[in-house]
């Protein structure tokens, strides 16, 4: 005999049973430490590694003036456009926990364990309608990433752009308009470049002509254009100094670099590093894969686009660390491109993909490349950790000539290189024309150091790549060791470590021949 539901019950339509399971903030917590754990494990023997690159040049010291003079402008450092986001960000767990390199590292990765969690709820969104969990995959590409596992603890604007990208997209996806512009308004004081996001968010809205909700994505660009009035004001400049100015906007826009740039983007998020795998995979399956033809994907699709765009012709350095924003979406495309692959295939193709990426952390590819891109970072900042000490505790009272970021790990003990500042000079690179443009009484000794990834049977040794980085890039070869012995310069240590270098001279005759 059936068992028969009260008529009160059997009349509700919209009854369900209680659910069993966690409450759905729980959820997302416990997620987060599962994302967040292995994050910081990876990462464990890299927390009091010292700064790289533009953190010192540019993040650490405007973060330290808002912490030490309450200065929203820097003046430690010069200014740019670059909101200070980031930098209030790091300044709230200074005023907690104090300033050290270690908080600098905890706070980013903190950051980046959102942005997996992130990465992880808007794969579910996306992914809707499709067989088997593809919002897994995605997590463990992104942490499987070289690019990620490095900026992932990097003072830097780009692994916070990716996060707020993710999580304004996350809302307004699931038609929260309100906290999607809340989040625009972070992600445009932590990078401008991100005003693209809401701008997508405002054209797809006033297509549908929905005003009200379109009006709120109005709010980032008023946010960003109050920045740029207080630069102004402060510094003379829109755009914080005409140097910056020029490189990110004048330099970039070349015809020539601008076309390479977009080529480099290209290559770099679709093909480098074993995405091709994934490539191929999206490739095989966008054509018939219902999941990618909804409103959703429409929306992150023109994000990534006008991303991708934007970075690709302003920025002068051309850096990958700019598609940081659009790396997670395209391994969310590539983890439901994977469903409708066969098993047998699709399987052995993401562990592929992982391993390869995993390979890529420690492989350096035959053509030039941001360190930054890969474990080369650490290498670059070990190899400057022993140059630092070898100077501090054989040459203390000597006066260095060297190129930039070197200069500033000498100058200043905040950076983690050394205990007491050193006198520095700066050289403007290491092509013998600057080094001869420096006054020989200002330095005692020099330090040369493998500022660009140029392996000698690389792509770089070819002549009609060089003509053609000489003609576009102003590239030249670095000083020679017979042309620093033509100077008067012998070297005194030399400290290498997986294919970069970094050489001491020195002018006294007394340290010739010493080795380490």
């Amino acid at each position: 005999m059936p068992v028969q539901l009260p008529a009160n019950i059997a009349r509700t339509e919209s009854y369900r049973p209680p659910s069993a399971g966690l409450p759905h903030s729980v959820n997302v917590a416990i997620f987060f430490l599962i994302f967040a754990l292995p994050l910081l494990a990876i990462h464990i023997a890299l927390l009091k590694l010292p700064y790289f690159w533009d953190e010192q040049g540019q993040f650490i010291p405007t973060a330290l003036d808002l912490l030490r003079t309450q200065s929203w402008v820097a003046h430690s450092t010069v200014p740019n456009v670059h909101p200070p986001g980031v930098e209030a960000y790091l300044v709230l767990w200074y005023q907690t926990f104090g300033y050290s390199i270690l908080i600098t590292r905890i706070a980013m990765l903190v950051c980046a364990s959102f942005g997996v969690l992130f990465t992880f709820l808007l794969a579910i969104e996306l992914s809707k309608g499709t067989r088997g969990a593809p919002a897994f995959l995605p997590p463990a590409l992104l942490l499987a990433s070289p690019l990620f596992f490095t900026q992932s603890m990097m003072a830097q604007l780009d692994m916070p752009a990716m996060v707020l990208t993710l999580l304004a997209l996350l809302f307004f996806i699931k038609d929260r308009y309100q906290a999607a512009a809340i989040a625009c308004i972070a992600l445009v004081l932590a990078k401008e470049t991100g005003l693209v996001v809401p701008l997508v968010f405002f054209l797809a809205l006033a297509r549908r002509r929905d005003w009200k909700n379109a009006s709120f994505f109005v709010a980032p660009a008023i946010a960003l254009a109050c920045w740029l009035f207080v630069l102004r004001h402060v510094t003379g400049y829109w755009l914080g100094n005409p140097g910056f100015a020029h490189y990110n906007v004048a330099y970039s826009l070349n015809p020539v670099r601008m076309a390479l740039s977009f080529a480099r983007r290209v290559y770099y998020l679709f093909f480098a590093e074993f995405r091709c795998i994934g490539t191929l995979a999206l490739i095989f399956t966008l054509r018939r894969a219902a999941a990618f033809r909804t409103a959703a994907w429409a929306v992150t699709a023109a994000v990534s686009l006008g991303t991708l765009v934007l970075v690709s012709v302003f920025g002068g350095a051309e850096l990958e660390r700019y598609l940081l924003p659009v790396l997670p979406v395209f391994y969310i495309a590539v983890s439901i491109a994977l469903t409708y692959i066969p098993r047998r295939i699709s399987v052995p193709a993401a562990v592929a993909m992982l391993l390869g990426l995993i390979v890529s952390l420690f492989w350096n590819p035959p053509y030039p490349f941001p360190y930054e891109n890969n474990y080369a970072m650490v290498d670059f900042v070990r190899l400057e950790q022993a140059a630092s000490h070898f100077v501090e505790t054989t040459l203390p009272n000597q006066t260095i000539a060297t190129a930039w970021p070197l200069t500033a790990s000498l100058q200043s003990a905040d950076y983690g290189f050394v205990h007491h500042p050193v006198r520095a000079v700066e050289t403007h690179d290491f092509h013998l024309s600057s080094i001869q443009a420096v006054p020989p009484g200002s330095f005692d000794a020099l330090i040369t150091y493998t500022r660009t990834w140029a392996p000698g049977e690389g792509v770089i040794s070819w002549p009609l790549v060089r003509e053609f980085l000489e003609k576009f890039y102003d590239w030249q070869p670095d000083i020679t060791p017979d042309e620093c012995a033509a100077l008067g310069l012998s070297p005194v240590a030399s400290f290498k470590m997986r294919g970069q270098e970094i050489t001491v001279y020195v002018r006294d005759s007394r340290y010739a021949g010493r080795t380490l």
